[in-house]
Order: C-alpha cells, then sequence, then structure tokens
C-alpha cells in the first residue's frame, strides 16, 4: 500500500524540535511520529522562520517552503499538520480544507475564539486536535478503571494546574487548561452543565491561585485549580468514587481502595493498590495511527474529535461572561 504523505505547517518546538529533549518520551513531536510511522511519509515543511526551515530539512529530509498554498498543490498530501501559533490555526485549517486535504491534526488549543472553533469544526475535512492524552495508554488505563466502575461510581474530580513563575492564570488556562478540561470530559463521559463563578486570584494575574467549579450533565462535581507563580509544573486529576480514589497526571498514576481502617475502629479508609503505570505510553504514536485511519476509512471518527475541543474551549471563554 503506498504511503500517505504528511506536510507540516508550522515547524517549532511541538511539530519538531522538541525531539531534542532528552527527558521526553519519543517520539514527542508530530514529524518524529510521522516518521516512526510506516504509513506515512514526511512530504515537507512550511515556516516563514529560515532557520526553523533549515533545522526541519537537515533532520528529516525533505522539501521545505515559505508559503503553505505552494506546499500543499505541489505534494497534495493526506494529512497536514497545523502546529502554528493558535492565532493562525483557522487560517491554515481552513487553507488545507479548501485545498482538499482530508485529514488534518491541528494543534491545541483549536483557535483563539470560540467563533474560530467553531468555524474550523464546520470543515469538511476531518480533523484531530492534539490533546494527546486521550491517546496515552495510561489515561486510556484509568478511563478504564472508571468505567468498569472498579472504584464504584465517579462523584467528584478536582484537578491541579501549574505551568511555572512567570505566565499569567489566563495563558496557562487556554493553553494547557485545554488539556485538563478535555481529560475532565474524557475520563467522566460527560459535558459541562453548569459553571460557578470563579475565586481567588484574577486571571490576568501572574501569581496566586484561580479555582474553578461546576457540574457535569452526570451530576458529578468538579474543581478545577489553577496555579501561577510556582517554580515547578503541575498537572494532576484526582477522581473521587464511592469505594476509592484514582489520581492520574504528569508521572503520577496511583490508585486506592476502601479498606478497613487500621487507624480507627468502625471506619473504612484508602489503601493504595499495587497498580501502577510505567513505560512509554505511546501518546503521539496512537494519535498518528488513528489520522492513518481516519485517511483509509471515510466514516471514521477519530478519538480526539474536533468537538471535544470545542466544548473545552466553550467553557474556558466562559468563564469571563460569568
Amino acid at each position: 500500500m503506498e504511503r500517505i504523505p504528511v506536510v507540516f505547517i508550522g515547524l517549532g518546538r511541538i511539530a519538531s524540535l522538541l525531539e531534542d529533549d532528552p527527558l521526553r518520551e519519543k517520539p514527542c513531536t508530530h514529524a518524529g511520529a510521522v516518521a516512526a510511522n510506516p504509513d506515512c511519509i514526511i512530504a515537507a515543511g512550511m515556516d516563514t522562520d529560515p532557520n526553523r526551515r533549515a533545522c526541519f530539512a537537515a533532520r528529516w529530509n525533505c522539501a521545505v517552503y515559505d508559503n503553505a498554498e505552494t506546499m500543499i498543490k505541489t505534494h497534495k498530501p493526506l494529512i497536514a499538520v497545523v502546529a502554528t501559533m493558535p492565532d493562525l490555526h483557522e487560517e491554515y485549517c481552513t487553507l488545507a480544507a479548501r485545498l482538499g486535504v482530508p485529514v488534518i491534526i491541528c494543534e491545541k488549543p483549536l483557535a483563539d475564539t470560540r467563533e474560530g472553533a467553531r468555524r474550523i469544526g464546520r470543515l469538511p475535512s476531518r480533523i484531530l486536535v492534539n490533546h494527546e492524552r486521550r491517546y496515552a495508554k495510561n489515561y486510556i488505563r484509568a478511563k478504564e478503571i472508571l468505567d468498569t466502575r472498579q472504584l464504584g461510581e465517579l462523584l467528584s474530580i478536582k484537578m491541579s494546574l501549574c505551568m511555572g513563575r512567570k505566565r499569567r492564570l489566563r495563558d496557562v488556562l487556554w493553553n494547557d487548561g485545554t488539556h485538563l478540561v478535555d481529560m475532565l470530559l474524557f475520563l467522566s463521559n460527560s459535558t459541562i452543565k453548569k459553571i460557578g463563578k470563579p475565586w481567588g486570584a484574577a486571571l490576568d494575574s501572574q501569581s496566586g491561585t484561580v479555582f474553578l467549579t461546576g457540574t457535569l450533565d452526570s451530576g458529578i462535581e468538579f474543581l478545577i485549580e489553577v496555579g501561577a507563580g510556582r517554580d515547578y509544573l503541575v498537572f494532576e486529576i484526582e477522581c473521587n468514587c464511592t469505594a476509592g480514589r484514582l489520581q492520574i497526571g504528569n508521572d503520577v498514576f496511583s490508585v486506592w481502595e476502601a479498606d478497613i481502617c487500621s487507624y480507627a475502629k468502625g471506619f473504612r479508609s484508602l489503601a493504595k493498590t499495587k497498580e501502577s503505570f510505567s513505560g512509554p505510553t505511546g501518546y503521539f504514536v496512537a494519535m498518528v495511527a488513528d489520522a492513518v485511519a481516519c485517511v483509509r476509512e471515510p466514516g471514521r471518527i477519530p478519538r480526539s474529535h474536533v468537538s471535544d475541543s470545542i466544548a473545552g474551549i466553550d467553557f474556558i471563554d466562559s468563564i469571563d461572561a460569568i
């Protein structure tokens, strides 16, 4: 079977450069995952920065362009990866769709506005959004535990997000927060029904903590804590159930079950189980495999569908209106 040509619009960190990070699971970029897939071939890349074009061409041995339309018309790709800044996602997704590219992988957030995200969602191409945790084996396992009610009924979800010392809370929420909200929807099999008024620090602050609360359509309550001014990174989710608790996040995976309490007679407490997760999660590899399947199966719905991303953006964008 002929290999699927893939082109890249935007040749920065997530497109290619992060492959140089020695600590990240590999592949950890769009180009790295495409190169690792035997059904695909890197046809070309486009960026307005000549240095990035040179780096991409040298690493992946492919053609590079400073114009996306020329690149797409020349190589006629079946998959286009849009890895620019969010304010350009709509422009390039629209261009790729207009030129007949059937499958588009778009970086998160899908757009920089709710309206832009909705317009992308109406394009004729099938669009996968890089909410990569939907493809990660540890998050898929966590979802299995919750779906099979191994810990009983899911009652509430608490989430924490801190992304360094200098970023505004609003920027953290719009970028990495879209991953957090996406996992809220993914793990709960729900949609957001009601949002509470934010409290704590102002969203434009670079210090302090803002707390966001809400209710899912399933009745599950959730709390999101976004912190600024921290000298560390945190991405963690705690799912509290009737008979246990599951914690998952960056370098975190633990399962707790209710058992006879060892320090108070007549009570039950949580005991940590032996279940853990280690090894590669395969997140980028699985996402590219999903895109390949979308090319070859015209009716396929991708695991990270554009509608899921729009739902997350709707939540984040609506906070200011409360």
